[in-house]
Parts: structure tokens; C-alpha cells; sequence
């Protein structure tokens, strides 16, 4: 499909032109200010009220027609962004669906072909389905047949121009199928169909059979492949008004995809789009800086972004052999900070975060910096009692009220429950701590210079208040808004040079065509 025509401030607002990524995590934010309206919002395996910060916003939009029309989960298991959706749509796990992979692993390049593995088999005894849900368990929706079938049938006479972009390269006027789709995608790759003609195949068949590709051996020097044009005064090769290299000792070079086709110590982009104090490689004095703490009223950094190596964001919950190896978050503590300070190993704390806090017990350990806390990712997952009994391998009960307008309270009822099922290792689980949800009681920092949201938080620790259970969460998204506010104030919004919204050279996922990049005031299509 050729670029599309229109500029989604809310992905890409003007506050953050050197965002690498849409702003998402902000997403509620600019909801709750009137930036604009979702009438159909799909949320797909993303879970943003467990992972993102200040997650209570997410629900608070979730749960406001006038922001979100229609909120649509497409998730393999359930999770508490689910919970608050108009529609859940389950989609496969990896071996249920069509994907392709390819990771840095050497310095070649090469393809991989996941495919929903019952599916194949059948296909293989000869008995091939028209959807992959028919041979998936549980009548899971394959995913790349859910967006062809949606598109199809939201345009049914082509009228609004979507049809034809999900028309068969092979059948005039069918719908493409899903194995015409990765065919499309393999005779393209260069080399594979020669590789499997050698075989009697075509390129899908190969792939079906191989499931990987080697595209090429050794491409980790590419910025030295040579090009052809007229070098200009600044040693940039242009062809056809474009640059396309530069000038070095070697000749006419691709080079590095930055404005100079140089690796760049000196950022000219970072001057022209008004930060010119970080044109070098300095160091910057952060939120979390030793100066911005008041140690004598408990004060620290947190790190509540490190991972535990068996499990995987908010994903791994329901498998029960890496939640029985790894099924808490307590509250590291140096030592000797918590001989200081008085604290045990198990003591009850509550840990006050700028919107809110939560109740966490404390792990005296050598293993984290001295004047730092840790508390790790993944864990604290719950559900409500109206919520389907899933991920129950890590899920706590928990009471959700909101005691006045913005100001949420989360109190567990029960962790984990010893329970007979068909599966027998269910009556084998002997925990029921599923640790706290901190995420949830930060606020959102984004970065005023990339846009990306700084994790390490600046908390105040204090002992446990007499009325506090472990695992307590309080927040209060009004004050939520307000630093978020206060955040944006930090920005220094386009327009850059030549009117632009973001620099044109600097790539972002779904580009539009490129005039869309240039503010204009009097063209609407370009908002």
C-alpha cells in the first residue's frame, strides 16, 4: 500500500518530533485533554493498564465512551487490560499462527517461518482447512486471517478502498488466502525461489518445509556498498535530487542512515530541533539524580524494570512451571541501608511513588547498590472477582474500588489457591504470593528529548502505616494529569527547520507521505 494520507497527533504529537516510536504510553493523557476521539480502538497482545505507568488512566479511558467508542482485545490469554474491553478476541500463541521472524544472531541475514503447527499437519495429511481456527484448538482466530477477513468484509464493494489491498496477486477479484499471502512474500526474497525450484518446490512449499532461510552470509558491512551519482560540495552523493551516499576514501559509499551518511558524534539534527546543550555526548543530570534526594526523609531511586530471566512481561503468568520458580517482587534493599533504616528481611513497607503507593515487604540483600531500592518486573498480577478465573498460576483476588473521583484503592482478597483440576500439578502449588503491582502507581516521565518514559522513579520509603496490607495500592490520577503537565512543560515542540513536524531523514513506524511532515495551518488533511 503506497504511504497513507493523514498525521495521527496522537501517536505523533508535536511536543516530542524526536520520538523514535508513537507516544502510546501516553495515549490516555491526550485523550482526557481533548486531543481527540478513538471510536474503534484495538488492543493487540498489549497490555497497558498492567504494564504501562499509571494505569488506572488506561481504565479511566477504557471504561469513558466519549474517549474510546469501542475498545477490542486481541490477546492469547487474559489480562487486565482484557478485562475492560467490549470485545475479546482470542488469537494463537506461537505455534497456532503465521508469523515471520528474523533476529540479529551473526552478522547475516536471514528468515524464519512460524506456521500454526496443527494446521500444517493436517495439511500434510491431506486434509488442508480454509482457516486456521478450524484446526486450532479452541477455534483460536489465526491473526493475519482476522485483519484480511475484517478488511474484506468492512468494504465489501471496494468503495472505500481497502478491498483491493487484500485482493489475491494470483485470482482477480478473490479474497487473498493466507498461504497466498506468504507466497506473494517468499517469491520476493531474494535467492529463495532459485533455491526452491532446485528442489521441485516453490518458495512457500520450502519454507513450510525448512521453516528458515539464509538471504545473505555477511552483511555487517552494507554501509560500504557502493552507489552511483554526482558528489555535491558537501561530499553527499545525490541522485535524482535524492541523496543516496557519501563521498569517502573508498569512493562512492552508501554509508549510515543519518544526514551527514556518517557516523555522527556531532548531532547538526539536535541543534536545528532546539537542543543544542546535547549536540555532543554529555552526561545528562536526570529525575533520579543523587541531588534530587532528601535521604534523611527516606528517599531513593527505584528500578522497577529489571527483569527475572524465567519470565516475560505480563505474558508468562500462565505457565505454571516458570510461575512456580519465580513468583514474587520483593523490595530489594542494600544492607546496609536497611540496618539504618531498621528494616528486616519480610518487614512491611509502603513505598509512596508521586501519585500513589504501594505495600511491598523488604529483601536485605548485598546484591543492589547501596542507596538503591529494585523491585522487579513481571509480577503482581490480579483480577477481579467479575473477571474470568484465568492465569491462575499467578493471579491474586483483589478488591478494586474507586473512593472518589480518581483516587483508585486495590486490596487483595486472595494470592494463589490450591485447587483440584484436570490438571494434577494444580493440587501441587504451594505458593500464594503473587507479588504487588508497582507500575501501576507510577506517573508518566516522558522524556522531553525522545519521548521515551523514564522508568527509575524517585520514591520515599516508609514503614508500613497500621491500617496497610501487603500488596495495597493507592493512586490518584488527578495527580497523575498534573505531572504529565508537568512533563510536556519540559518539551520543546516542533516546528523544527523548514516548518517540519519531525525531521525527515529521522524513520518512524507507518510513514505518510512525506508533505504530511510540514506544519501547515491552513491544510486540515494535515492533522
Amino acid at each position: 500500500a503506497p504511504p497513507h494520507k493523514t498525521w495521527n497527533e496522537l501517536h505523533f504529537p508535536d511536543e516530542y518530533p524526536l520520538s523514535h516510536y508513537e507516544m502510546s504510553f501516553l495515549l490516555p493523557h491526550f485523550l482526557k485533554e481533548g486531543r481527540g476521539k478513538l471510536a474503534v480502538y484495538f488492543t493487540r497482545v498489549f497490555n497497558p493498564v498492567w504494564t504501562y505507568p499509571d494505569g488506572f488512566s488506561w481504565i479511566e479511558a477504557l471504561r469513558d465512551p466519549k474517549l474510546i467508542g469501542l475498545h477490542a482485545a486481541l490477546t492469547p490469554t487474559w489480562n487486565e487490560t482484557a478485562f475492560f474491553a467490549d470485545y475479546v478476541l482470542p488469537v494463537g500463541h506461537a505455534s497456532e499462527r503465521h508469523d515471520l521472524v528474523s533476529y540479529e544472531t551473526h552478522s547475516g541475514l536471514w528468515i524464519g517461518f512460524r506456521q500454526p503447527v496443527h494446521r500444517e499437519f493436517l495439511r500434510r495429511q491431506g486434509k488442508p482447512v480454509t482457516f486456521t481456527y478450524e484446526a486450532n484448538p479452541g477455534e483460536v482466530w489465526e491473526e493475519d486471517e482476522f485483519w484480511i477477513e475484517l478488511s474484506w468484509r468492512v468494504d465489501p464493494d471496494g468503495s472505500l478502498g481497502i478491498r483491493k489491498y487484500f485482493e489475491s496477486p494470483y485470482r482477480a477479484d478473490e479474497k487473498m488466502t493466507i498461504d497466498e499471502y506468504y507466497q506473494y512474500i517468499f517469491e520476493r526474497v531474494p535467492g529463495l525461489p532459485e533455491v526452491a525450484e532446485k528442489e521441485g518446490i516453490s518458495a512457500l512449499e520450502y519454507m513450510q518445509r525448512h521453516g528458515a532461510y539464509a538471504v545473505e552470509n555477511d552483511n555487517y558491512k552494507r554501509y560500504l556498498a557502493k552507489v552511483n551519482g554526482k558528489i555535491a560540495a558537501s561530499g553527499l552523493v545525490e541522485k535524482g535530487g535524492e541523496v543516496v551516499g557519501v563521498k569517502a576514501e573508498s569512493g562512492k559509499r552508501v554509508g549510515f542512515p543519518t544526514p551527514s551518511r556518517k557516523q555522527e558524534l556531532y548531532s547538526q539534527t539536535l541543534v536545528d530541533w532546539k537542543w543544542p546543550e546535547y549536540a555532543l555526548p554529555a552526561y545528562i543530570k536526570s529525575h533520579v539524580h543523587e541531588s534530587e534526594m532528601d535521604r534523611n526523609a527516606g528517599e531513593f531511586p527505584l528500578v522497577p524494570t529489571y527483569r527475572l530471566p524465567t519470565l516475560i512481561h505480563s505474558r508468562s503468568t500462565n505457565a505454571k512451571w516458570l510461575m512456580e520458580i519465580a513468583n514474587r517482587n520483593p523490595l530489594w534493599m542494600h544492607t546496609s541501608d536497611a540496618k539504618r533504616l531498621g528494616y528486616t528481611t519480610g518487614d512491611l513497607v509502603r513505598v509512596n511513588t508521586e501519585i500513589g503507593h504501594f505495600v511491598a515487604r523488604v529483601w536485605a540483600t548485598e546484591a543492589v547498590r547501596p542507596g538503591t531500592l529494585a523491585c522487579s518486573h513481571h509480577l503482581g498480577r490480579w483480577r477481579r472477582p467479575q473477571d474470568p478465573i484465568a492465569n491462575r498460576w499467578g493471579t491474586s483476588l483483589v478488591d478494586l474500588k474507586e473512593e472518589a473521583p480518581g483516587q483508585w484503592r486495590m486490596r487483595k482478597k486472595e494470592g494463589v489457591q490450591i485447587k483440584k483440576s484436570s490438571d494434577p500439578d494444580s493440587s501441587r502449588i504451594f505458593w500464594e504470593d503473587t507479588g504487588v503491582h508497582q507500575n501501576i502507581t507510577f506517573p508518566v516521565h516522558p522524556d522531553p528529548q525522545s519521548g521515551m518514559h523514564c522508568w527509575h522513579q524517585k520514591v520515599r520509603l516508609e514503614k508500613a502505616q497500621p491500617d496497610d496490607e501487603y500488596g495495597d495500592v493507592f493512586v490518584d490520577t488527578n495527580k497523575s494529569m498534573a505531572i504529565y503537565r508537568k512533563w510536556l512543560e519540559k518539551t520543546r515542540p516542533a516546528p523544527g527547520p523548514d516548518n517540519l513536524r519531525r525531521p525527515l531523514w529521522l524513520k518512524r513506524p507507518l510513514r505518510p507521505e512525506t508533505s504530511l511532515f510540514y506544519l501547515d495551518p491552513k491544510n486540515e488533511s494535515n492533522k
